[in-house]
This record gives C-alpha cells, sequence and structure tokens, in this order.
C-alpha cells in the first residue's frame, strides 16, 4: 500500500467529489415543479420529499440516495486515513490533509440534510449524524449531537489546513485554501460570525479572483466554464429526479428580482416559449452536474454577512459591492449602501440568495435564518394541493431512510 495508491482513491471523482446530498435543494423555495413533472417523477420518494413529508423520502430503489453517497464517500476517507496510519507511509501530509477535508466536507454536507440548524443552546442535545470515523463495518452506528457533528468537521478542517500546500495541481484536491473556505462556510452555519469573517478573509487573502460576467458568452448553453478562477473544488450534486436540469423550474419572482443590468439574468437563465425559467448558470460548464464546494464569490458573501453583523456595515457593503460590480454591466453598477445593520444583511441575504441559486445552500440558509429570527414559510401548490412548511418545523431535519434506522436501530429524526 503506497502513497500513490492512496492519492489514487482520493482522485476518484465519481467515489469522492460527486453526488453531495440534493435532498434540500429539492426542499428549498429555489425551484419548483410543475404539475406535469411531479406527476411524472417515477419514485414515490421523491414526490414525498418535494411536498415536506415526514418519512418515506429517499430514493432506494436500487438508484442509490443522499445517505448512501455521503457515507460511502465518508468510507473512502476513513480507509485512506487508516491506511496512512496503519502502513506507517511516510510523507503523506498532504493526502492525509485531503482525506479529513472530504470527510469533513461529507459530514457538512449531511448535517445540512439530517440534522437542525446549530443552535448553541440545544446542540449538545439535538441528534446529530452517526460519526464514523474508522473504516471497520462492524462498528455499530450509533447518532452523535449536533455539536459533536459540528465539533469533529471543525477539527478535521482545522488538522488540515496545517498539513496541505496552500494550492494543489487542479481543483479537483483539496488545498488550504478550500479548507480555510470550508471553515468559514462552517462557522457561518453555526452562527460564528467573528470566526466566519476571520476565516473567510483568510482565504480570500490567498485567492480572491472572480470571475468578470461581462467577459461570457450570455447567449450559450452553459456560459460559465468549468473549473473556472472561482472555483476553489469542483464537488458536485446528485441530480436526483426534482433537480434535474429539464423540470427544475426557478420562480419567476426570483428571475424578476435581477435588475436589467444585472448581467447573472442572462448568465443563468433561460426562458422557454411558455415563460418558464430554468437554469443555465452552472459553475461545471454543463448539464452534466451542479457545483455545491465552496468558491471565492461564496467567501465575499460570507465575509460580508460576517462583517455586517459584527456591525462593520461599512465593511460589508464593501466586500459586496466588490462581489457585484463583476456581475452587472460595464458602467452601470450603482454601490449598494447602507447605514443600519439590519438593513444591510437583508440586501447581502438577497444578493446571497441571488448569486449561489442551485449550489446546494439554499435550504441550509433557510434553516438558519428561521433560526436566527426570521419568518420564512415555505409553501408549494402540486395539482391543487398546498403544502406549507413553518419556521423551525421539525421535518426541516430530514427524515433518515427507513432501511438504515431498522439495520442501526438508531433513532429516527423526530416528528
Amino acid at each position: 500500500m503506497t502513497l500513490e495508491d492512496n492519492q489514487a482513491l482520493l482522485d476518484r471523482l465519481t467515489d469522492v467529489l460527486s453526488n453531495f446530498a440534493s435532498s434540500g435543494m429539492a426542499s428549498s423555495d429555489e425551484m419548483y415543479l410543475s404539475d406535469a413533472d411531479f406527476n411524472a417523477m417515477e419514485y414515490q420518494e421523491d414526490k414525498r420529499l418535494y411536498t415536506w413529508q415526514e418519512d418515506n423520502v429517499s430514493t432506494n430503489q436500487g438508484v442509490g440516495n443522499d445517505w448512501a453517497y455521503a457515507y460511502s464517500g465518508i468510507y473512502i476517507s476513513n480507509a485512506v486515513l487508516n491506511n496512512l496510519e496503519t502502513y506507517a507511509i511516510a510523507g503523506a501530509e498532504n493526502v492525509r490533509g485531503q482525506a479529513l477535508v472530504l470527510r469533513a466536507i461529507r459530514y457538512l454536507d449531511a448535517a445540512q440534510i439530517w440534522c437542525l440548524a446549530y443552535n448553541k443552546t440545544t446542540a449538545d442535545k439535538d441528534l446529530g449524524l452517526p460519526l464514523r470515523l474508522n473504516p471497520d463495518m462492524n462498528i455499530p452506528s450509533v447518532r452523535s449531537s449536533v455539536k459533536q457533528t459540528y465539533d469533529q468537521i471543525l477539527k478535521d478542517l482545522h488538522e488540515a489546513v496545517k498539513l496541505l500546500p496552500v494550492k494543489q495541481v487542479a481543483a479537483t484536491r483539496p488545498s488550504k485554501i478550500t479548507a480555510l473556505g470550508f471553515l468559514a462556510r462552517t462557522y457561518l452555519f453555526m452562527g460564528d460570525d467573528e470566526k466566519a469573517l476571520s476565516y473567510s478573509l483568510e482565504a480570500l487573502s490567498l485567492q480572491n479572483s472572480l470571475l468578470n460576467f461581462n467577459n461570457l458568452n450570455v447567449s450559450a448553453s452553459y456560459p460559465i466554464e468549468n473549473m473556472n478562477v472561482e472555483v476553489l473544488l469542483r464537488a458536485t450534486m446528485r441530480i436526483s429526479g426534482p433537480v434535474r436540469f429539464a423540470v427544475a423550474k426557478v420562480p419567476v419572482s426570483i428571475y424578476q428580482s435581477y435588475h436589467v443590468n444585472d448581467l447573472r439574468k442572462a448568465v443563468f437563465f433561460r426562458l422557454s416559449s411558455n415563460g418558464e425559467v430554468t437554469f443555465k448558470g452552472n459553475y461545471t460548464g454543463g448539464s452534466a452536474g451542479k457545483l455545491t464546494a465552496i468558491t471565492t464569490d461564496e467567501l465575499y458573501l460570507i465575509a460580508a454577512e460576517a462583517y455586517a453583523k459584527t456591525n462593520d456595515v461599512a465593511n460589508a457593503m464593501k466586500m459586496l459591492n466588490s462581489l457585484l460590480i463583476t456581475r452587472w454591466k460595464t458602467g452601470t453598477f450603482v454601490p449598494f449602501t447602507s447605514t443600519t445593520k439590519e438593513a444591510a444583511l437583508q440586501i447581502i441575504k438577497e444578493e446571497r440568495k441571488k448569486e449561489l441559486l442551485f449550489r446546494g445552500l439554499r435550504w441550509a440558509d433557510i434553516k438558519r435564518y428561521n433560526r436566527d429570527g426570521d419568518q420564512i414559510t415555505l409553501t408549494r401548490t402540486v395539482n391543487g394541493q398546498t403544502y406549507t412548511l413553518p419556521p423551525n418545523d421539525p421535518r426541516y431535519a430530514i427524515a433518515i431512510p427507513e432501511d438504515i434506522i431498522a439495520l442501526t436501530g438508531m433513532p429516527q429524526n423526530p416528528r
């Protein structure tokens, strides 16, 4: 067992950097399905997920589900970490760091689906994930707390920062910048704004390049190139039934929220003859997958939000405007201004929703915004029937697949 063998395991993109969870996107307010597309979906579980049902929301008819893919990725990271230790492989710092990042981001992704939003007053009691840190499949699965889940994520990422080079040979391997970026995202999700700010700024100090949307071909089928300068790690979402490009529609209210001089309106969307809006602003250069990993534009937004929450409104607006000027037609952008923390946050939240559309982040954002006092109620009408998801509802922790509960005896998420 060599170092090269273990690097090769981590370089298997289909096993490690693809099939991140899509249940959150399918449950969020950034997309909807027409009645015809809903009715045509093959699996009942997908229909139940889309309408926020309490149980049986994970497809299991031999095609895999978010849980299986999450823990498959975790298993590979654990296998590599175990190999490096068992065989005392020399010079393994880089490979070890990569494995730690990959394990951490799988757990972070999974926590947004099967756990409630991190709440520091209840995190040590709320149900977290089974923390499997060893590839031995005979070890029973036991649910940790949300606090223990996030503690493990942070532990892995902090250790990885010390091991990894600033940049790798390609954006398919986690780097120090990647680890710092995911620390910023993790702390933002946790509500630790000072640390979210610190790590987003540290990451941006190493890599802050942004695309200039004025240089994109807005009429192209997919105007944003694969592996562009903003991509710090190329990890993609599982394309389940509800989130397929052919069926996932963008609410017209979102489309209309972009100014006529905001180039994202042309880069991100295409209009059908019947007025339906679909998404083409994919960061993978085509329809093969939706990017979910960290990017520089997300880091600008994390820093802006964290500046605002720590009462530095001037720098919050400066950070936001530094991003947005690259998105508007040259010479037309008027910088956003704000005199209050509350007004700044309202602007930043709106721009975060518009910039990070279809990136697998909106579901986590809704959960944390509602935790912090926003009253976001989700509503969908399907075949004339209305479905509602109130703020902080237990269903924001999506049901774990029933076969996993049966096999392990772990407690299901409360309903």
